[in-house]
């Protein structure tokens, strides 16, 4: 008996840390969702005291707006213990869902995904705050997987690679927004070192 294959949907850390095996993967967008910076972190890219902020879906306004991203197929024999592994990883208030995956290869036909999204009000979620909020958030917190802004930059960096040409706004001012905060801390630093 033929089983339909099993696709996971990568938008953020997924993107640049496939820790499972996966078979094929393919480039390109689910409709009808926008990325944001709005889940809170508080066992990789923060802590409970102080949570970083790590990117959901949520439901888009336009009719226009997409999610790009990879599309990651899963060994059969290996379903069950990688869908209990991304589970686990993403245990901080994100649950499991399916939508429809377009590939950028025109060739491919659309097909049934599952996605990971935290959806507005589970136990972690930040929603939205002022820009340099956010960015200082994401500049100057860090988790047991590290400092939160090496979760930002990764994910930029890697949208660049996959989808050159496709501007993901949240994510374009956001990055800017961090390296404004990062400067005006070196400069509070340095608030006597002398100017060029």
């Amino acid at each position: 008996m033929h089983s339909t294959p099993t696709w996971v949907f990568g938008y953020g850390s997924i993107i640049w840390k496939v820790d499972f095996e996966v078979t094929e993967s393919l480039v390109g967008y689910i409709d009808g969702f926008v990325r944001r910076f709005y889940q809170g972190s508080t066992d990789h890219r923060g802590t409970p005291e102080k949570p970083g902020r790590v990117v959901t879906l949520l439901p888009s306004t336009r009719s226009d707006e997409k999610v790009w991203g990879v599309a990651y197929r899963i060994p059969d024999e290996k379903t069950q213990e990688t869908l209990a592994h991304l589970d686990y990883r993403e245990k901080g208030g994100f649950t499991r869902s399916t939508t429809i995956f377009y590939p950028r290869d025109s060739r491919r036909e659309p097909f049934r995904i599952i996605v990971y999204v935290a959806v507005e009000g589970n136990i972690n979620y930040l929603g939205p705050a002022p820009l340099d909020e956010m960015a200082r958030t994401i500049a100057f917190t860090r988790g047991p997987s590290g400092p939160n802004i090496d979760y930002l930059m990764n994910l930029c960096d890697s949208m660049r690679k996959i989808a050159p040409g496709v501007i993901d706004e949240h994510l374009n001012t956001l990055e800017e927004a961090v390296k404004v905060a990062i400067s005006e801390k070196r400069i509070d630093e340095n608030p006597h070192r002398e100017s060029c």
